[in-house]
């Protein structure tokens, strides 16, 4: 027996040795080591064995299938080697040629929401507004009826820059502070939309540390909260471009605004997905209320006189509901497959008589 092991040994090595490819390194193994394998065969018959055969042959046939296994992963990492510097070789390029490749390029979901939202409430008579990302302690907060010392500050995670001006310092925690600049520096009527970047000190899939905002403002002499709903409700069906959407009102608490909202959209499901429209559930998607008379008050105004709506959303909530992409933070990797697939050609500009989507 000792002499077919050794024999059995050389010949499975040289087999090994000479196998020119994967397949046929495989096709050893099966022979040596499969089911029905030489050195398997061999394992097998060590139950039929006398106890003192089997201390003597036992350590041959493991030696053997050791011998065979290493040399077979040996080879192995041989083959794939060369063939990964074949590969290589073969996949060289030449970077001193001319690139022959049309400029690629897209339009980010932000930025395309951003002229949507400005097609659509132009529309409707707002202008864009737009105001400093740095901010003042007094506009940030203060003006919007949240001193100090009020509660209310803690719903925002601030940045807050070192303590080196006049005024304490911020990253606007959202675009409120526009309103309070537009009704300080115009006459009333106003009607305006707060579109760009907020800072919030939060980071997960639906939250990251710079968000987009857009918040909306009207000031005007007998205004309820009639004008508030009627605006939301043509606004809302312009940009998902569907007839059949519905508003529910859920009373809310915002210190810049009383009565307060929550404004909520319905949905149905579709192939296990919610699609804006219709009232199978409902979502939460945007804030509002009437301006707080000490807001506009605090903005040199007489609140006996003049009374508004505000209402404000997240710019990149919008875009995920309505372009179907499920995690804020692919917004800001920078990812150009990401990108590729969900970016805007140039050439697709937001117009309500082509479709503010198409």
């Amino acid at each position: 027996m000792t002499t077919d092991l050794d024999q059995l040994k050389t010949d499975l090595l040289a087999a090994i040795d000479a196998a020119a490819g994967l397949d046929a390194l495989e096709a050893v193994r099966v022979h040596a080591l499969g089911k029905s394998g030489a050195v398997t065969g061999l394992l097998k018959t060590l139950g039929g064995m006398s106890p003192e055969e089997r201390q003597v042959e036992g350590p041959r046939i493991h030696a053997l299938r050791e011998a065979v296994t290493v040399a077979i992963a040996d080879r192995k990492a041989g083959l794939e080697a060369a063939a990964l510097d074949a590969r290589l070789a073969d996949e060289q390029l030449d970077m001193t040629l001319p690139v022959d490749v049309a400029p690629r390029g897209s339009v980010h979901p932000v930025s395309q929401v951003m002229d949507e939202l400005a097609e659509i409430f132009a529309d409707m008579g707002f202008a864009v507004a737009t105001g400093p990302e740095i901010e003042d302690d007094w506009h940030n907060f203060t003006a919007l009826n949240i001193p100090e010392t009020h509660p209310a500050r803690a719903m925002h995670d601030t940045f807050y820059l070192a303590d080196e001006h006049e005024r304490p310092m911020v990253l606007r925690t959202h675009t409120s502070p526009v309103q309070i600049r537009t009704m300080m520096s115009q006459k009333p009527p106003i009607r305006i939309i707060a579109p760009g970047r907020t800072y919030r000190s939060d980071s997960d899939a639906t939250h990251t540390p710079m968000f987009h905002q857009v918040e909306g403002l009207v000031i005007d002499k007998g205004i309820t909260l009639a004008h508030l709903k009627w605006t939301l409700e043509t606004f809302l069906k312009a940009y998902f471009e569907r007839d059949d959407v519905v508003l529910r009102l859920r009373p809310s608490y915002f210190p810049f605004t009383e009565p307060s909202a929550e404004v909520d959209v319905g949905y149905s499901m579709v192939k296990g997905k919610r699609v804006i429209g219709g009232s199978e559930g409902w979502m939460e998607v945007l804030g509002s209320g009437m301006v707080h008379p000490k807001v506009i008050a605090a903005c040199g105004l007489d609140p006996a006189e003049w009374q508004g709506f505000a209402f404000g959303c997240g710019i990149d909530r919008l875009a995920m509901l309505k372009y179907g992409m499920d995690d804020l933070r692919a917004f800001f990797d920078g990812d150009l497959r990401w990108l590729r697939h969900y970016g805007f050609s140039a050439l697709d500009v937001p117009t309500l008589s082509g479709g503010v989507g198409a």
